[in-house]
């Protein structure tokens, strides 16, 4: 029977790459993503036609459902739609995310704060915990994958990124703690810590810093050049299949060596 994963913010960007990556695996995918805009958030944000044009690439090995991270109820569907439509659900990509920021910490509202914090690392919790319960009924062999998409700003501190960062620092401790907690289940759990990938995320940290274009954050990066989504999503197919089966707990880096230095 093939595997079954779910994908958050899979409507565009790395979210979307993980789908096709999946799909090129031989995975079923429920693709959940918000579809809209969000008044906290001044940039726009994956649309129903981005979901819709992921559905028609895969045909009937993917199903799309409009969902936001922050409810439990729309997280508990995704997860029924998988055990429903496909049998079982063996993985969870978790990738919706957002940036805000600008200025000191001190200076973000309480609202901005915890829209970053709920949408980034609250978001990851909800999906994993919906999925686990079902994850651990699918039938044997079980090879449960857990995949949190973090960031290098998981792994580092950014001046005008101080909820950013925290949310995604927040993530890498999740993961760690699941692992721990599921090891003995058969279910290994990763964080994915891209660098600057050509996204919308990093358009919206090209405006918090005043940048003209992407292109300058590849200073950053020893490698010189700014990654592709499908780099990124490469990673996270191979955390899903069963050539990974050792690793757990750990936050990988696909920064163009951005972590490195």
């Amino acid at each position: 029977m093939n595997r079954v994963a779910i994908v958050t913010g899979g409507a565009r960007g790395i979210g979307a790459s993980c789908v096709d990556a999946l799909v090129a695996d031989d995975v079923n995918v429920v693709v959940v993503d918000r579809c809209r805009d969000d008044a906290m958030i001044p940039y726009a944000l994956a649309t129903k036609s981005d979901l819709d044009a992921v559905i028609a690439r895969h045909r009937s090995k993917v199903l799309g459902l409009v969902g936001d991270v922050r409810s439990v109820e729309d997280m508990d569907l995704a997860v029924a739609t998988a055990v429903e439509h496909f049998g079982r659900l063996d993985i969870v990509v978790a990738s919706a995310g957002v940036v805000l920021g600008g200025g000191g910490l001190w200076t973000m509202s309480d609202e901005a704060y915890d829209t970053v914090m709920d949408i980034n690392l609250g978001g990851v919790r909800r999906i994993f915990s919906a999925a686990v319960p079902a994850i651990l009924e699918s039938p044997g062999p079980r090879s449960g994958r857990l995949i949190a998409i973090s960031s290098g700003a998981g792994k580092k501190g950014h001046d005008q990124l101080a909820a950013y960062c925290a949310a995604k620092h927040g993530v890498i401790g999740l993961t760690k703690a699941m692992a721990a907690e599921l090891g003995e289940q058969g279910v290994t759990v990763n964080a994915v810590c891209p660098g600057s990938t050509r996204t919308a995320i990093l358009e919206a940290s090209a405006q918090i810093y005043g940048l003209d274009s992407v292109d300058e954050f590849t200073v950053h990066q020893p490698l010189g050049r700014l990654l592709e989504p499908t780099e990124v999503a490469a990673m996270v197919a191979w955390l899903s299949s069963t050539q990974a089966s050792g690793i757990t707990g750990d936050a990988i880096s696909v920064d163009g060596g951005m972590t490195a230095i």
